[in-house]
């Protein structure tokens, strides 16, 4: 039986190392386990349990924090432990597709346990960063009774309902503009750099340039709500500036292929334009919306 500060944790890869490190310091009584025994020792000279097995670990608490690679991996772990999870909550703190999510919720449930989609949006693996974020999805009165111990992990706590879905939905989608954005900004320094150019200089200029971002987000998340931003002339323009982005790339021998496919989503809206006879936006052929 749990004590009221006492969990487990299932998997010491970055975040979970990083996440048993926040409930030490928070005074939690927290039980370990790893597929290689190493990152276990280590843990456990911060003041974790380590446990042997993935049956000694699932006895020790009645809340299990899940963080692995995918949710295919819950699966083998949780499989080397008790088949009856009856009493056990599992939050599955990995990163995975939605539908993952749901079938992982349906695999914990038949076998007896209760389940909460948990997913960080983080600062890389520093979870008490001001603008760390934690997900999580599934029923509401099961988040409320877990959320003192969630709320321990992250300055910002987010349940988004009860679909089991949902977390991993908003998780990814913040996923997809982050995967753009720090390839673009290797892209950026890579081009300063190649030209011979102080690359600190630049870094501190972009910083400053960041900050308008969040007025970014507002003004063209709003736009894309209505269906997308961006007349005949807005997209002209952007593919002519994408353009000159390659050139300025390429002058310097930087590759510029995720310009370029930015590009032709610019010239494939301006095509399905020209075919419909009025403006076709990029959120649309992202939605898939134009033939």
């Amino acid at each position: 039986m749990s004590a009221t500060k006492s969990v487990t944790v299932l998997g010491l890869g970055p975040m979970g190392q990083a996440t048993v490190k926040v409930l030490l310091d928070a005074g939690y009584d927290v039980t370990v386990w790893n597929r290689s025994r190493p990152k276990v020792d280590a843990i456990a000279a911060l003041g974790a349990k380590p446990a042997d097995t993935v049956a000694e670990a699932i006895a020790a608490n009645d809340t299990i924090l899940v963080s692995l690679i995918h949710y295919e991996a819950m699966y083998g772990v949780l499989e080397q432990g008790p088949g009856d999870l009856t009493g056990k909550t599992v939050v599955n703190l990995s990163s995975d597709s939605p539908n993952k999510a749901r079938k992982g919720a349906e695999w914990v449930a038949e076998r007896g346990g209760k389940f909460l989609t948990g997913a960080y949006m983080t600062q890389s693996d520093d979870l008490q960063h001001a603008s760390s974020r934690l997900y999580v999805s599934g029923p509401e009165t099961r988040f409320e009774a877990h959320r003192d111990l969630l709320q321990v992990l992250v300055p910002g706590l987010e349940y988004l309902g009860e679909d089991y879905g949902v977390a991993q939905l908003y998780y990814q989608a913040g996923l997809a503009q982050f995967h753009a954005f720090l390839t673009s900004l290797e892209q950026a320094v890579a081009i300063v750099d190649a030209a011979g150019e102080d690359v600190d200089r630049f870094i501190g200029l972009a910083m400053e340039t960041s900050e308008g971002y969040k007025d970014f987000t507002g003004y063209f998340g709003a736009a894309a709500k209505q269906g997308g931003w961006g007349d005949e002339a807005n997209l002209r323009m952007m593919h002519a500036g994408a353009q000159h982005v390659i050139d300025a790339a390429e002058e310097v021998g930087v590759d510029a292929a995720l310009t370029r496919t930015i590009q032709d989503y610019y010239q494939r809206a301006l095509d399905a334009g020209e075919k419909a006879g009025s403006p076709v936006h990029v959120y649309q052929i992202l939605r898939g919306e134009t033939a």
